[in-house]
Parts: structure tokens; sequence; C-alpha cells
């Protein structure tokens, strides 16, 4: 190779050099902004020691209807949902046994009635002959022993009687209790036994009941504030007794909340108690972002960037504010959501 056409590759070889640095100076990526939205710093607070607790809605009392005797259940004329008064017949069972024995004692109440018309027409006759000087006064003596005899035989079968078709009434099942039914779930026709609910009817105002394990009850106090949760329908009730007793570890707590009377006995609702205060770390809703069913929140770093994290959080009884668990430290700045970027 000739000095000319060395230089002339050298030279080459510089322009291209110059060219890549002149395209890599062009690409470089310009430096993030800082934010400079609002923000918030973390710190611990002393707050109300809120603990969700599962509850159900349930009424103060609850009566049942029961059949009084074994039977054929003939007829039940509620349904669930059906208001009842007191006393109020809600269906029958029937026991032909008990038909049976009624015809039976019957019969014989009419057999007995016919001995003591006999007995009486007998000593009818033995008193007009006992006047008359015929009959001795023991024959008269005797036939009213008859007669006295008859009569009570006819008292005997009529109570036999009179208990038997009292049996047969037993059958009619009574609302024990003014109400609305929740359960008549047995079907007419079916065989019951003595003492068997056929209808559970609610009784008295409606209650939330609410568990608690029997170490937290000392915080629990009647008139206590606290809130409800019902499938999205956020009431505030107080605690109306306290029920003294204790089982399985758990007491026992009535609450009484306005707007229930839409929901069904039974539904299960989230009641939030304060029992005391604590230390935590609380943002208010719109610093917490959930996706997927996880936490996010939007750190401010000390260059000023922003750096989204997952967090740890915890309901706080407040629908506004959330409690945060883990994922930041006391100092932290973190930015709303919907804030500039």
């Amino acid at each position: 190779m000739t000095r000319h056409k060395l230089s002339r590759l050298v030279l080459s070889l510089v322009l291209v050099g110059s060219g890549l640095s002149a395209c890599d100076h062009k690409d470089e990526t310009p430096a993030v902004a800082a934010y400079r939205g609002e923000t918030y710093q973390i710190a611990i607070q002393t707050i109300s020691d809120v603990k969700p607790v599962a509850a159900t809605l349930t009424t103060r009392q609850m009566g049942e209807a029961t059949a009084r005797v074994s039977g054929i259940l003939t007829s039940l004329k509620v349904r669930e949902g059906d208001m009842v008064a007191q006393g109020q017949v809600i269906g029958f069972v029937q026991d032909q046994r008990i038909n049976l024995q009624t015809g039976a004692y019957d019969a014989a109440t009419s057999a007995a009635e016919a001995q003591a018309g006999l007995a009486h027409a007998a000593l009818a006759r033995t008193q007009t002959l006992f006047d008359k000087g015929i009959y001795a006064q023991a024959r008269l003596d005797q036939d009213k022993a008859t007669a006295v005899a008859a009569d009570a035989n006819v008292r005997a079968a009529r109570a036999q009687a009179s208990a038997s078709g009292e049996g047969a009434r037993q059958g009619a099942i009574i609302a024990p209790a003014a109400g609305r039914v929740i359960h008549a779930t047995v079907p007419v026709g079916s065989v019951v036994m003595a003492g068997q609910s056929v209808a559970t009817i609610t009784a008295g105002n409606r209650v939330v009941r609410i568990e608690l394990p029997e170490g937290q009850v000392s915080a629990l106090t009647v008139g206590q504030s606290l809130t409800l949760d019902a499938n999205g329908i956020r009431t505030t009730g107080a605690i109306t007794e306290i029920y003294p007793s204790v089982t399985a570890g758990q007491v026992v707590a009535d609450v009484t909340a306005p707007d229930l009377e839409t929901l069904v006995i039974g539904q299960k609702i989230v009641a939030y108690v304060h029992l005391g205060s604590r230390n935590a770390v609380v943002l208010q809703r719109r610093f917490v972002a959930t996706r997927h069913g996880l936490d996010y929140v939007r750190l401010v770093q000390k260059s000023g960037t922003i750096l989204e994290t997952m967090v740890q959080t915890a309901p706080t009884g407040d629908p506004e504010q959330i409690e945060i668990l883990g994922g930041l430290s006391s100092g932290d700045s973190v930015a709303p959501y919907g804030g500039a970027k």
C-alpha cells in the first residue's frame, strides 16, 4: 500500500468516528423533571384501635312454633316473610290414633249415660213401691247406690272423652309471638314429632349481634358508638346490651342501629369496634391506588422523582382513610394520585 492510499484510509476512519459520536449525542435521554406537586410526609400518629368484627342481623328474641303432638302435618298456613299475631293458629298436626281414641271415649260416654238412665228409672220405681210399703229400705238404698255409681261412670266417661278431644286440639300449631316468619320449611304431609319446630318467628326489635374474645370485653360499654357496614350500607349504631356470660371464650353484645329494615334476618354485617388507641400510619384514600388486589403509593424520592411502591394496608373504619401496615417509613413523602407528575 502506498503512502497516499494509507493517508486516505486514516482520514475515512476519522470521519466515520466523528459521525458516530454525533449520532450518540443526538439520541441522549433528557433528565427527568422533579415532582413539584402536593406531598404528604409520613408520620406516626395516635389513632383509635378499630377492629372489624363479623356480626349478624337478628332480633332480640326468636320464637319457635313447635308441634305439641306427634302426627302428620296436615296444614301450614304461613310462608317465609308473612306477619303473624301472637296466638294465631298457623298450622295443624293430626294424629289418627287420637281421633280413634276420641271416638271410643264418645261411645263409652253414650253407654254410661244409657246405664245411668236405666239406674235412675229403676230407682224411681223402687221409690214408688217403697212409698207403698212394698219394698224395704235396703232395696231403696241399693238402687240409690246404683244410680250414684252410674252418674259417676258418666262423669268419668265424659272426662276421658274431653281429654281425648283436647289432645286432638293440641294438634294446632300456635304462633308464640307476634312477628315475621323467617323459616317455614316443613312441607305439608310430613311426619312431625312433639316438640319439633315447624316455623321460626322473629320477636322484638332488630339488632346486630357481635361476638368478641372475652379479653376485649373491658373495651365495650353500653352506649358505645360504632360503625356498621352491610354490603355497602354504612350506618352508625350503639351498643345496647352486653350479655353477662362467656360462651366458648366469646362475649356477645347487641347493637341497635337505624336503616336496617331493608336487610334480611341473618345477613352478615361488619362492625367496626373501638378497642382503645394505638400508634399507626394513616393516609387519606387519595394517596393510595388499588390494582388487581394490591395497594400502591407514589413515593417521592430525595431527587424529587416519583417511584411507585407497593404497601400493605388495613381499613380504619373511616371510608376516607386507610392504615399503612408496611412499605413506608416515618419521614417518607408521598404524592396523591391524579396530581402533577
